[in-house]
């Protein structure tokens, strides 16, 4: 989808539909935007590491580049709490029965990152990689699904979409949060 700004993803375009204020929606979808790109380069940094890729090239460096990964995602939560409350607000479902589109995590998102975090070099605790990962590898599929549906030309109802929005807050702004700002220390 092309604006006057640039390209935006296609889930954009749900988002838009449902505003009740434009600026709203352009905030949030800016701040989404910013939270997929620094999680989709956190999860391949470490992706990378898992299929034994050692780059960057010494421990410290690697070490360096996971707090820098895991700062970046951190910074674009902190940015989405105030638009997402906002949207949420704004939205007011019809009745809170909508089906999320926020979904649980796959087998593929559930990786014990202590033998890579060790053979790496990276000083970190595994669990709080392990939290972050999931977390932000299933909000980048959740937003390829709505992806999915505006290349379909399905519909995605009010209160599915809040309902998604506030599976997406319970878990992005809570433990996961706290597990990339401990992770960037």
């Amino acid at each position: 989808m092309t604006t006057p700004l640039g390209t935006r993803p296609e889930w954009a375009a749900v988002i838009s539909e449902h505003a009740v204020d434009r600026e709203t929606a352009r905030k949030l979808i800016g701040q989404l935007v910013s939270v997929e790109v620094a999680s989709l380069a956190f999860c391949r940094l470490l992706e990378r590491w898992r299929s034994g890729e050692a780059d960057p090239s010494t421990p410290g460096r690697r070490q360096a580049a996971l707090r820098r990964a895991a700062d970046r995602v951190e910074t674009a939560l902190a940015g989405l709490e105030r638009p997402l409350g906002r949207y949420l607000l704004e939205l007011e479902a019809d009745h809170a029965e909508g089906r999320s589109w926020f979904g649980e995590p796959g087998p593929a998102e559930l990786v014990d990152w202590g033998p890579v975090l060790d053979r790496a070099g990276v000083r970190v605790a595994p669990h709080r990689v392990a939290t972050a990962y999931l977390e932000l590898a299933v909000l980048v599929r959740a937003l390829e699904g709505l992806s999915a549906q505006v290349r379909w030309h399905s519909s995605i109802d009010k209160s599915s979409l809040w309902a998604g929005l506030f599976d997406l807050r319970e878990n992005l702004l809570g433990r996961a949060h706290d597990d990339l700002r401990a992770i960037a220390a």
